[in-house]
């Protein structure tokens, strides 16, 4: 860097005026030649970060002074700031002006386009000044920064390829081109950068999606953001852009199994454990967090067993009796934290237990027995059920007791007690018998009746069946819907055995059902079967596929036993019906159209074609409907997403699921589904300005809002929560200025000082909770307010001037200057009347106090001059300084007598030296 000058001052008089009045009179002649040329203006280049001692120029070559000049003509710098003064000094000896303090271009100027010092280089005898200003250029001395080492942005796994993601923009304090920016991105195929133009020309660096993103394969990425300025050699900075997936509900619950099977035993405690499903889930958080429940079982197995909603543990919630049913099948859905689904099938079945003893019913009882009954005869048939399976159900019969009888099994779990040999009246007239039972179960449990057979003394009409016993068994099946009023006709016995009936109907004939409920009965006079219960086919059978209900007709004048099967036929009775009448599925609003959503299943307790066949889902563009076959064949209702959904658009869908079974009419049941869109932070939020200006006076009230900014946001909840910050702020502005993160109101935290700063520019940001961001600018322009007076200060003045000084010679010079602006620091300057001097403007804020006309010593000797400066605000404010000045006598009066003739009278003889006048 060179140093340049814009004009040569050079004024030399050798003349001398003659004695007492030369060298006044020189002074006066060159301050005037001066200070016409002091309106130029010297100007110097240098770079910044100059050492100390650096030589900026020949100050004092530039201004026309000789080496041999200075020490008398005493070369300073001087300025109205004392900050300006610490950045240079000039050389007594060379008249050079050289750097006395480091010059740092970004510290003086910030990002100004220009910078510069501007001073004044004072000379004396005579006085003069002159304007210096010197440029300080930028070299590149700074690198381009990140406000923070990492940036964290969260994207979403869903969001579509295209998506921008505004990133911080890098600062660089140098200027021109040191401080151009470009930025590069660490290679990456899920990630490109692109540039948006910024008001202002600037470049804001945006991440761009190159394609969907998946957690559940890489939940981050590194990547790093370089940017480079245009110095030679450019310098760089880098940031850490950690890129965070979130989880979107795009995956599931699935169970490890389709199908659980557990046996267990009967009896067991209530909550004792049966089994643990655990179905797994990708996503994560919430999205990932599985809850179990039933799906749409009976309230029978919910009365039975109960699911831990968090740990997929299945426990009994009351007693389970093999009697009453063995085997257990329902299903389990898996919910995660979002509305997806998936199901499973349990299967438990129930081992027995040796907890019911032998049951004996006595089906018909012959008493008294003729005492020539042939051995062999029949006289009681008995009945011994144990519900028990297996070898607990397996059961024995003997008798227990002194009597000529025996006991005989015959088919169907019936036995026979015949006589064992002949029986004698006259020994014995009455026989007890005690019938025992025992099953085979560990322990074994047993039940025992007492038979009283009397003997009578003559023979009686009597049935001898012997061998024919077992031929005369039989087994009949009828077939009734179930749901038929009490006494409706099941089937003619009468008729299908061959049995002959009298009138009154009095034939010893009984009809016993299995079980305490006696569910059909025989008409005495018609021999037909009719029902005798309300029957319900889904209370008795549930799912069984065939339900049948056995009796035994006892015919007992002939001591026959026939078996009799009644079918049970399912009538379409039930609709299909939901557990859950009103569903809620959350659905994230990213998620990608082919998307499926198991749907809770319908419950219809009717078979055959009377259950459930068939679903349907109401018209909406968005839905449709798909149906899959479990493991067990059911049909399993699956929402499919048809077309992408936006919350902003639509927050929630309202769809209606018909479940129909095949009976005729067919039969229907549905289920309200609300799907919630939810929100997934696909948009960035957004300021209602650019940029925002205000203005403020600059003795506003510390405390004060002086603007609010506002930014709004599309998504909900912590997406769309938006919160504020500067992105960029100096130090001083730090200070100054306070943000308020969730309002965005912008408050005063010190005193503005128009003087001190009359604009501030702030970057504000917006960002959401998923850390999208928009930023915006802020111009605060201060405006003065009148709150400084004029100050005057004198740059140089004579104490001295001689009387025969000419007019127009300058004895002072000032600076006046008023830190307000406008007519708060327009200054008008006037000295007070009265005196033979004057108030010149000279150069911008410069005055010079001049002699209006000839001086003369001998009427006025010395001067108080005063200064006044009042500037043009309202009101008013003031300030004055007075100049003292002693006018120095020239010898310019010839003596004068004061009369042209004197007289004296002397006497004689006077002494000399005696005074004559």
């Amino acid at each position: 860097y060179g140093y340049a000058k814009q004009g040569n001052y050079v004024a030399t008089n050798k003349n001398r005026l003659g004695p007492g009045g030369g060298r006044a009179l020189l002074g006066a002649l060159l301050l005037c030649v001066w200070w016409r040329a002091a309106g130029e203006r010297l100007r110097y280049a240098i770079a910044e970060e100059l050492g100390r001692g650096s030589l900026v120029g020949p100050l004092a070559r530039d201004l026309g002074l000789s080496a041999d000049e200075l020490p008398a003509r005493k070369l300073q710098v001087a300025s109205a700031g004392k900050k300006q003064l610490q950045y240079f000094t000039v050389n007594e000896e060379n008249g050079n002006l050289y750097v006395n303090e480091r010059l740092d271009r970004e510290e003086m100027c910030g990002e100004s386009a220009t910078c510069s010092v501007s001073f004044e280089a004072l000379v004396h005898n005579p006085l003069n000044v002159f304007h210096v200003e010197v440029a300080i250029e930028d070299v590149n001395d700074n690198s381009p920064t990140f406000s923070k080492a990492v940036l964290d942005l969260e994207i979403g796994e869903l969001i579509p390829p295209g998506a921008r993601f505004p990133l911080e923009m890098a600062r660089d304090a140098d200027a021109g081109s040191n401080s151009l920016l470009t930025y590069q991105l660490t290679s990456n195929p899920s990630f490109s950068l692109s540039m948006k133009e910024k008001p202002g020309g600037k470049k804001q660096p945006e991440l761009v999606l190159e394609r969907v993103l998946d957690r559940e394969k890489q939940s981050s990425f590194e990547l790093v953001l370089m940017a480079v300025d245009g110095g030679d050699p450019p310098r760089s900075g880098t940031v850490q852009i950690r890129v965070n997936v979130t989880d979107a509900n795009d995956n599931p619950p699935v169970f490890s199994k389709s199908l659980y099977e557990a046996r267990v035993a009967e009896n067991l405690p209530v909550e004792s454990l049966v089994l643990r499903v655990r179905a797994t889930d990708a996503d994560a958080g919430s999205n990932g967090r599985v809850s179990y429940s039933f799906g749409s079982v009976p309230d029978a197995i919910r009365a039975l067993f109960a699911v831990d909603s968090e740990t997929g543990e299945i426990r009994t919630a009351g007693p389970l009796d093999f009697e009453e049913n063995s085997k257990y099948t329902f299903g389990l859905e898996a919910t995660d934290g979002g509305g997806l689904t998936d199901h499973c099938e349990v299967q438990i079945d129930i081992t027995d237990e040796n907890d019911n003893a032998p049951d004996i019913m006595i089906l018909s009882l012959s008493s008294p027995v003729p005492e020539d009954a042939p051995v062999g005869t029949v006289v009681a048939v008995l009945n011994v059920n144990d519900p028990d399976s297996g070898e607990n159900g397996q059961v024995s019969c003997e008798l227990s007791g002194e009597a000529p009888l025996s006991i005989v099994a015959s088919p169907g779990g019936s036995y026979k007690v015949v006589t064992a040999s002949a029986l004698d009246r006259e020994q014995a007239s009455e026989h007890r018998v005690t019938v025992v039972t025992r099953d085979r179960g560990r322990p074994a449990l047993s039940a025992s009746t007492e038979l009283v057979l009397e003997v009578s003394d003559r023979a009686l009409l009597w049935a001898v069946l012997l061998a024919a016993w077992e031929a005369a068994w039989g087994q009949l099946r009828y077939s009734v819907p179930e749901e038929m009023p009490k006494g409706s006709f099941v089937g003619d016995v009468a008729k299908d055995l061959g049995l002959q009936l009298t009138e009154n109907g009095d034939q010893g004939v009984r009809n016993v059902s299995e079980g305490r409920t006696q569910y059909f009965g025989l008409h005495g006079k018609t021999g037909h079967l009719v029902t005798a219960e309300r029957i319900d086919r889904e209370q008795l059978c549930e799912s069984v596929q065939q339900c049948l209900l056995r009796c035994e007709l006892i015919v007992e004048g002939e001591m026959q036993v026939y078996g009799i099967q009644v079918e049970i036929t399912d009538i379409n009775d039930n609709p299909p019906s939901f557990r859950d009448a009103d569903k809620e599925l959350k659905m994230s609003e990213m998620t990608a159209p082919g998307s499926r959503f198991p749907l809770a299943q319908a419950h219809d307790p009717d078979s055959g074609r009377n259950s459930l066949q068939s679903y349907e889902l109401s018209g909406d563009e968005h839905f449709s409907l798909a149906v899959q076959a479990g493991p067990g064949g059911d049909q399993r209702p699956e929402l499919v997403l048809a077309k992408a959904l936006d919350r902003e658009e639509a927050a929630f869908h309202e769809l209606v699921l018909r479940a129909m079974d095949g009976g005729d009419p067919a039969r229907t049941g549905t289920a309200r589904i609300r799907v919630i869109v939810v929100d997934a932070n696909d948009n960035a939020p957004v300021f209602r300005q650019a940029e925002y200006t205000v203005r403020v006076p600059e003795d506003v009230p510390v405390g004060s809002t002086l603007i609010t900014v506002q930014a709004t946001d599309a998504d909900e909840g912590l997406n769309g929560e938006v919160e504020y910050s500067f992105k960029k702020i100096t130090e001083k502005s730090s200070q100054i200025f306070q943000l308020d993160s969730d309002t965005g109101a912008i408050s005063l935290l010190q005193s503005l000082d128009f003087e001190k700063g009359d604009s501030y520019e702030l970057e504000v940001q917006a960002h959401d909770g998923g850390g999208l961001f928009d930023t915006t600018k802020v111009v605060i322009t201060v405006t003065d307010v009148n709150d400084n007076v004029p100050e005057i200060s004198v740059r140089s003045a004579l104490s001295e001037i001689s009387e025969d000084a000419p007019s127009g010679t300058v004895v002072a010079l000032l600076h006046v200057r008023d830190k307000d602006s406008g007519a708060n620091g327009e200054v008008r300057c006037s000295l007070d009347g009265g005196v033979p001097f004057r108030l010149e403007k000279s150069y911008d804020d410069y005055y010079r106090v001049v002699t209006a006309r000839e001086l003369d010593r001998e009427q006025v000797s010395e001067y108080n001059l005063t200064v006044r400066a009042a500037d043009g605000g309202s009101p008013s404010l003031q300030s004055s300084a007075v100049l003292a000045l002693r006018v120095l006598d020239v010898n310019d009066n010839a003596p004068v007598f004061l009369e042209e003739r004197y007289s004296a009278r002397l006497a004689e003889n006077n002494a000399a030296g005696a005074l004559v006048l």
